[in-house]
């Protein structure tokens, strides 16, 4: 059976670089670990400022989100996320992520499920992210800085 060949595997975060998440921050950073083209799903580390705002964005599928530092919310909820928070975010669901203050950056790992659409205070989309936009991001950066591209589409 083809399940049985699939092998577990293990990515080494010192083996995945930090690449600009261009053309919304140079300052927010993404560390791809899988970006699935058969399930249109995401894995990554997102790395953000202890201040801040990221634009308002939709998600098209599910998203978990585990804070390794820092503390974040949503602008729409009350709750606070902080280390070891796992916050869950349903299909269809619209927030403004916002840093809170502190003396750490926020890092999270994030498993998402579909596309983020990034919209304008009219709720129209202005741009679309995916696993294929990741890897586009991705290859433009080890292109531009000689580093041999991993294929991020085989968890391997």
């Amino acid at each position: 059976m083809l399940f049985e060949q699939i092998e577990t595997a293990c990515i080494n975060d010192a083996d995945v670089p930090w690449v600009p998440f261009t053309p919304y921050s140079e300052k927010v950073l993404v560390k791809y670990f899988k970006l699935d083209p058969v399930r249109g799903e995401v894995i990554a580390l997102l790395k953000a400022p202890a201040a801040g705002q990221m634009p308002i964005h939709r998600h098209t599928g599910t998203v978990i989100v585990y804070t390794v530092q820092g503390r974040w919310k949503y602008r729409e909820h009350d709750w606070i996320a902080e280390r070891g928070s796992v916050v869950y975010e349903t299909a269809g669901s619209t927030h403004t992520p916002q840093a809170l203050p502190g003396n750490e950056d926020i890092v999270t790992l994030n498993i998402i499920q579909g596309d983020l659409l990034f919209m304008n205070e009219r709720a129209q989309v202005i741009a679309i992210e995916s696993w294929k936009s990741g890897w586009d991001r991705y290859a433009a950066y080890c292109e531009a800085n000689g580093i041999g591209p991993r294929d991020l589409t085989a968890f391997a």
